[in-house]
């Protein structure tokens, strides 16, 4: 069980409560269609997927910057998948990604439920590694964003997680401690180690329910009900 000091949880957004996966696949499917790119669009995401993962992991570590990130997974994808796509369309396709990204806004099932069940004793924030810009709009278009009393992003902080200065940023933010605090994320490395460097409890959500060292964790989120 989490302690019964608790007062504030700490969310991550993408992969957590925003299905990031499954936004992101119908997002492709409408700029494809748009710049007439003629690919299969579940073997253009085979690749892209782990793809896209390794460059998330790079700019966690700051060794790429977002405009590499954005360019980068898509010009590999297409290497991969044996679409010749030239740099002008690559550039033109990542802008519109990041557009249309926000007009598909599925979360994963209960979220809405879990939230107001939580919200009833817990203050509720967010710290997330996303561009800003996106994950304003997230919150906003999935209607979630009035459940949280702050929002922590990285590229305000100016470092990601599982930075430890962002973690701390949040937790001033929220006006709360490390002692009454936990976090709640699907990212190993990023939220959990992240979260527990500082010193906080935490809770990894993971669908396929790999344990980890021990940590407390859900494969979906309706089973925070038994740590919450």
């Amino acid at each position: 069980m989490i302690n019964n000091r608790v007062t504030d949880v700490f969310f991550d957004l993408d992969h957590t409560l925003w299905d990031f996966d499954r936004n992101s696949a119908l997002t492709f499917t409408k700029i494809f269609e748009l710049n007439n790119i003629d690919v299969d669009i579940e073997d253009f995401l085979s690749f892209y997927e782990p793809i896209n993962l390794h460059y998330w992991k790079l700019y966690r570590e700051e060794r790429i910057d977002k405009q590499s990130l954005r360019f980068g997974r898509l010009n590999d994808a297409f290497l991969q998948v044996g679409k010749k796509v030239d740099e002008g369309t690559i550039f033109k396709l990542s802008e519109d990604y990041i557009t249309y990204l926000t007009t598909h806004n599925f979360l994963f099932e209960n979220t809405h439920e879990v939230l107001s069940y939580l919200k009833i004793n817990y203050n509720l924030h967010i710290i997330t590694n996303g561009f800003e810009e996106v994950q304003n709009r997230k919150l906003i278009k999935s209607n979630i964003n009035h459940f949280f009393k702050t929002v922590t992003n990285s590229e305000i902080v100016g470092v990601k997680k599982p930075n430890p200065k962002i973690f701390n940023y949040a937790l001033e933010k929220a006006q709360t401690t490390v002692e009454t605090s936990v976090m709640i994320g699907d990212n190993y490395e990023a939220d959990i180690l992240g979260a527990q460097n500082v010193g906080m409890d935490v809770i990894l959500v993971s669908v396929n329910g790999d344990n980890k060292n021990g940590v407390k964790q859900v494969t979906k989120l309706m089973e925070l009900k038994k740590y919450l």
